[in-house]
């Protein structure tokens, strides 16, 4: 299925749930905001949530620093 992350075009296999997909991008156990179709998830929405075809993320990485 073909999903939509940070404007550009993704490819995930069908059937997958968010924790997979940020696992495949390297992001699994790092701080994220993640909005889903233009509402944001809260941590404990992101284990139960199934992507579907067309899906449009906006992935955030948080950064401490100075």
């Amino acid at each position: 299925m073909t999903l939509t992350i940070n404007g550009n075009p993704y490819q995930l296999k069908t059937g997958s749930f968010l924790p997979e997909l940020l696992s495949e991008m390297k992001l699994a156990g790092k701080p994220v905001v993640i909005e889903l179709n233009r509402k944001a998830l809260t941590p404990e929405q992101h284990a139960k949530t199934a992507l579907q075809e067309g899906d449009v993320l906006e992935i955030v990485i948080l950064a401490a620093g100075g």
